[in-house]
């Protein structure tokens, strides 16, 4: 699929054509790696559904025995996936998979499928959260939760790449976006309740995405979600 037909499908589906930068509340992260040779055309798909919703690539640690270590790969992304292999009573995980707002995951570059997930996400209860910075971190503001829920912080490379030596993709040159370094849970809210409270972010966050996030225990579906874009300059 065409990266123009892609667009237009994801316009039209999420109701947001013509509209303002304002992004839907709507978790999608990807689990990829740069050693999996099917992986690049769900990376660009993330890439293209950046501007309407929050998105996370989350690359783990489970292909760096196939010849090429990605740089940004972590086992502690890999237990995130595999908690949801579990959520998800899947066989087994795999490479490239999309997880929207924590209710379905399924092979990471079916646009299509996409489109019908995000759109059926943006219609569920949500709990508004509000990011903004706050001397060395950020504010955090959730509104009343439709559910009791952990409120998680994530650290992201605004974009990054390799030019990959061996593997899979030897020789290619891969590009990312919202690429997670760490995530972490800052607090808890009960159903019908918020949470506001600031958050001390480490040296050097402030070059970073932060993407706030309210997720059921267990790993479970997403009710909200929020990104503050890096400082420039």
């Amino acid at each position: 699929m065409g990266r123009s037909l892609v667009l237009v499908l994801l316009g039209s589906a999420l109701g947001l054509t013509g509209a303002g930068p304002s992004r839907a509340p709507v978790l999608v992260e990807l689990f990829t790696s740069e050693g999996c040779s099917s992986c690049p055309p769900a990376d660009r798909l993330l890439e293209q559904l950046d501007p309407r919703v929050v998105v996370l690539s989350e690359h783990v640690d489970y292909w760096d025995r196939q010849g090429w270590r990605d740089p940004f790969s972590s086992a502690a992304l890999s237990e995130r996936q595999e908690a949801y292999r579990r959520r998800f009573h899947a066989e087994t995980v795999y490479t490239p998979e999309m997880v929207v707002d924590g209710a379905a995951g399924f092979s990471g570059g079916d646009a299509q499928r996409a489109v019908q997930e995000i759109d059926h996400a943006v219609r569920q209860p949500k709990a508004p959260i509000r990011v903004t910075r706050a001397g060395a971190g950020v504010q955090v503001d959730v509104d009343a939760s439709p559910a009791s829920a952990g409120i998680f912080l994530a650290l992201a490379d605004d974009s990054g790449g390799s030019q990959v030596a061996a593997g899979e993709n030897k020789g290619r040159t891969l590009h990312f976006v919202a690429i997670v370094r760490s995530i972490r849970k800052i607090g808890a809210v009960k159903r019908g309740a918020g949470f506001s409270e600031t958050v001390k972010l480490p040296e050097g966050a402030a070059a970073q995405r932060v993407v706030v996030f309210v997720q059921e225990p267990d790993q479970g579906r997403v009710f909200g979600a929020a990104m503050l874009p890096p400082l420039r300059g």
